[in-house]
């Protein structure tokens, strides 16, 4: 049997930053396949440098330099097939959306690299938000038609229900937890014949971590770097790969890489990785 495809998916909170606190070590001891990465905060240059030769890069920086900036990069198992920025709007996305189709021995992929909005509850940041949201709930059904094996990974910046926030109750009036953000994630992962979704039905991607955590307290990929948060634990699962069934079928291993101590984190998100025996 052919070795799985890893995926990883990582907010690297700037990259080169990122690989001077330890991110080039963790790579090089993970044997990933393909590596999505949100923001990226650096040109194309610099991270194809980090990188080394031996990987493929793609790379969608953000309008403003400095911010934002989504990437994928492959190795050899994983050959680009298709490039495309779908998630195209009357409003700036770049930086927020990168799509590519990858020939995995034969087999094609679909990999999103998504970071989504923050976001501001009430303010025209939040706005932002609800405009890309709408955008990336319109983009899913066409991704599942245009391959039944495609996954959207990265930084979603919302936390889907109460076992995905340790003070869930501290922050429902905050974004990245507002009843309408959490809706549309509802919606992304209900059954297609559960009629209880938003305008009538789920849209059937698979979460990943909830197929292998079902109904237990995190395990969480982001804390703030304030006070005690990592030490205590206090963290959020912001950080996604929402698969579509046919895809999920094939996930056997699902690891959030989370830094053993706060001195070793070289990021405040910990990589999300997974197996998918095609």
């Amino acid at each position: 049997m052919a070795r799985p495809l890893r995926i990883a998916s990582v907010n690297a909170n700037g990259i080169r930053a990122a690989y001077r606190k330890g991110m080039g070590e963790w790579l090089a001891r993970r044997d990933v396949d393909i590596l999505a990465v949100q923001e990226v905060r650096a040109s194309s240059d610099d991270v194809t440098a980090l990188l080394g030769d031996e990987w493929a890069l793609l790379h969608d920086p953000a309008t403003a330099k400095g911010r934002a900036g989504v990437a994928i990069a492959s190795r050899r198992k994983a050959e680009i097939h298709r490039v495309d920025l779908a998630i195209e709007q009357d409003h700036d996305t770049a930086g927020r959306w990168l799509e590519a189709d990858y020939d995995v021995d034969g087999t094609i992929v679909t990999v999103v690299s998504c970071y989504v909005n923050s976001g501001e509850a009430d303010t025209p940041k939040q706005d932002e938000k609800w405009r890309f949201l709408d955008a990336f709930e319109a983009r899913l059904p066409k991704l599942r038609e245009h391959n039944p094996l495609a996954v959207v990974v990265g930084d979603l910046n919302v936390g889907h229900r109460t076992l995905d926030i340790r003070n869930w109750k501290g922050n429902v009036k905050r974004a990245g937890f507002l009843p309408r953000e959490r809706a549309y994630f509802d919606r992304f992962v209900g059954a297609e014949d559960d009629p209880r979704y938003n305008d009538g039905a789920g849209l059937g991607y698979v979460d990943i971590h909830r197929r292998f955590h079902p109904d237990v307290e995190g395990p969480y990929t982001w804390w703030s770097q304030r006070g005690q948060a990592f030490d205590n634990d206090t963290g959020w699962r912001i950080d996604y790969q929402l698969a579509t069934p046919d895809l999920a079928a094939k996930a056997v291993r699902y690891e959030i890489d989370r830094a053993p101590s706060y001195s070793e984190r070289w990021s405040d998100h910990a990589p999300v990785v997974v197996d998918y025996q095609l």
